[in-house]
Parts: C-alpha cells; sequence; structure tokens
C-alpha cells in the first residue's frame, strides 16, 4: 500500500524529485484555490506531475463563502479551474467559519457542484468543528477528517467520527521531498478504487 498524500502551493515543485516522490504514492489531492480569489500557484504543476507519473488525484478547495450564493460563485470558480485536468474527484475543505450556517452554506456548495460534474465530491471537516457546524454529511460522497495524535509523521490516532480518509500527520516524510507533507490514510469501507474511480 502506497501513500496518499495533499499538496498545495505550499510545496514548491523546485523541491520536489517527482520521479522519487511519485513511485510511492496511491493518490494525490492537490489544492486548487483558498477561497475564491486565492489561486494556488503551483496547482497545475503538480497535476501534470500526477499525470506524467500515472497517479491517481483528485482536487480540493478552502471554503470561505459569506452566503449561500457566494458559496455558489466558489464552487463555480473551483470547477472551471479544475475541470481541464480532469480530477477524479472534488473535496471541500472546510476549516474556517465563514458564515453564520456553515450547513447551508456548504450544501449550496455541493449542489452548485453537482450541477456542473457527475463526479465524486467529498468534505474534508476540521476534527474540532465537526460538531459545531453539523454539515449535513449525506450530500457528500465521502469524508476526510484531519486527527495527528503526536504528529510524528505515523498513524497513531484516529478521528472519534466516522469518515472514509483520515489525515494522520502533518509531519510526514518522503523520499523525494525534503520538507513536512500532509500523509492519508483509508479508514472506511471504501476502497481506493472508489476514489481513483
Amino acid at each position: 500500500m502506497g501513500y496518499i498524500i495533499d499538496i498545495s502551493h505550499h510545496q514548491n515543485p523546485a523541491k520536489i524529485d517527482y520521479d522519487k516522490l511519485c513511485g510511492q504514492l496511491d493518490m494525490a489531492i492537490i489544492r486548487v484555490q483558498y477561497g475564491s480569489k486565492l489561486i494556488d500557484r503551483y496547482y497545475k504543476t503538480h497535476i501534470a506531475e500526477m499525470k506524467k507519473h500515472n497517479i491517481p488525484f483528485g482536487v480540493y478547495a478552502w471554503v470561505r463563502g459569506v452566503s449561500e450564493k457566494d458559496m455558489q460563485v466558489e464552487a463555480q470558480d473551483f470547477y472551471n479551474r479544475a475541470k481541464a485536468c480532469n480530477p477524479a474527484f472534488y473535496a471541500l475543505d472546510v476549516e474556517e467559519k465563514s458564515m453564520a450556517n456553515m450547513r447551508t452554506g456548504i450544501n449550496a456548495y455541493i449542489e452548485k457542484l453537482r450541477s456542473l460534474t457527475d463526479k465524486k465530491i467529498g468534505v474534508y471537516i476540521a476534527h474540532h468543528l465537526y460538531r459545531p457546524f453539523n454539515l449535513d454529511l449525506s450530500k457528500a460522497d465521502f469524508v476526510w477528517i484531519p486527527h495527528y495524535g503526536k504528529n510524528t509523521g505515523q498513524p497513531n490516532s484516529k478521528p472519534v467520527y466516522p469518515c472514509d480518509i483520515h489525515q494522520y500527520t502533518s509531519k510526514g516524510r518522503l523520499g523525494g521531498y525534503n520538507g513536512n507533507l500532509d500523509l492519508n490514510r483509508l479508514t472506511g469501507s471504501k476502497p481506493l478504487g472508489f476514489f481513483t474511480g
């Protein structure tokens, strides 16, 4: 079993030996945007390298919508920026309270994305926000939760809540990149093929 990483422009392609890194991967999840305004500087490069090395990948967007309408604009922007790359799935990264009712906001985001793509849609929800945000996760195809435990780079904890992907460290180390990586593992009943199509 290989690794599942998620990366963004915090991992500079100039510092990555993709031949080495990709040889260890089962899948990658690549950030496309942070809200609508900030486009990830390196998403196209990361994706091009995954394609070159035959690594299945999905994309994610940090959610910052301030109203249901704004959430739909973010969803449209996310789709527009990623569609040409043909990702296996789309994931919403929910880590901040950008509007009063995040449940209705995320529902609006997912609904808009569903109108644009038939690809799977997942939700990454910060562990400490799972209860307060009370998202309607039945609207998503998969749930992805961070829970680091001692954060040593190895899995030594698991989320209290049910999820399909567990982000178990932000201090993972893999050959080909001399820096910290977010590492993930499958924890639900869904096999890798569910995500990679």
